[in-house]
């Protein structure tokens, strides 16, 4: 029977990877954010 266990530098590498993705995606999901607020409260300005 084969077990396909990682090193335990391998599964800190995966992760830092998987880490690395997800703050990726939270600074996107922050600048959507950002831009909507801005987008709302220009048109509140204009209203």
């Amino acid at each position: 029977m084969r077990t396909n266990k990682l090193t335990y530098e391998q599964l800190v590498e995966q992760f830092k990877q998987e880490l690395m993705a997800d703050e990726e995606q939270v600074a996107q999901i922050e600048l959507r954010m950002e831009e909507r607020l801005a987008s709302h409260l220009d048109k509140q300005k204009q209203a």
